[in-house]
């Protein structure tokens, strides 16, 4: 019998979030591992995703992708997970997990390419500077255990995991409240599942 809920990643990708996300919810699901380099492989899951881009999910039919979207949808989708929102949570949730999915990951890229923006022109984007970004997300984590507060969240997959591997490839500086705050949220039990499903990531560490 198909599943109700399809997986479709590479462990070399954003994907690794989306596995974290899964193992957290506890869902019976299917993975398709999608190969670099197979072209006819990417051209039939356009009609999953026309980006082509990865990850994505498939949940009774219905198409979700962009890592911070999956996030939020699977909290919602499975509420006996208990990642999603309480009231009191629900601002800082959307706030930081957006943040983190837009501002944050468009500087880290920019960084890593090396383009930085030049000061007369910082209104222009959503991070104003990498260094304020850096030093936004630095408050951030720093303020309590988690990033709404006391509880873990899905908001905690989605910013654990940039700056997990931010930090882990080079495009976050390795801050001690960075550290501090990534050595909490991956101590999980379904952080452990997943990293031994999708394995080690290459030349991170």
């Amino acid at each position: 019998m198909a599943s109700d809920l399809i997986f479709y990643t590479n462990p070399m990708s954003r994907g690794r979030i989306i596995r974290w996300m899964l193992e957290e919810v506890g869902e019976p699901y299917e993975t398709v591992i999608l190969e670099w380099g197979n072209a006819g492989q990417f051209e039939d899951y356009r009609k999953i995703n026309p980006m082509a881009k990865i990850p994505a999910i498939v949940h009774a039919g219905r198409v979700v992708t962009e890592a911070a979207a999956i996030c939020a949808y699977l909290a919602e989708a499975f509420p006996k997970a208990g990642l999603a929102p309480t009231a009191e949570e629900r601002a800082d949730y959307y706030r930081w997990l957006f943040f983190t999915a837009g501002p944050a990951e468009a500087a880290m890229v920019n960084n890593t390419l090396g383009w930085h923006v030049p000061p007369d022109m910082q209104r222009m984007v959503g991070y104003g500077s990498y260094d304020r970004m850096v030093d936004v997300l630095e408050q951030a984590v720093s303020a309590r255990p988690y990033i709404c507060g006391d509880r873990f969240t899905a908001a905690d997959v989605y910013v654990g995991s940039q700056i997990g591997w931010g930090t882990g490839v080079g495009s976050l500086p390795r801050r001690e409240a960075f550290a501090a705050y990534v050595g909490r949220v991956t101590s999980r039990p379904a952080w452990k599942r997943a990293q031994e499903i999708d394995g080690p990531i290459p030349g991170a560490g």
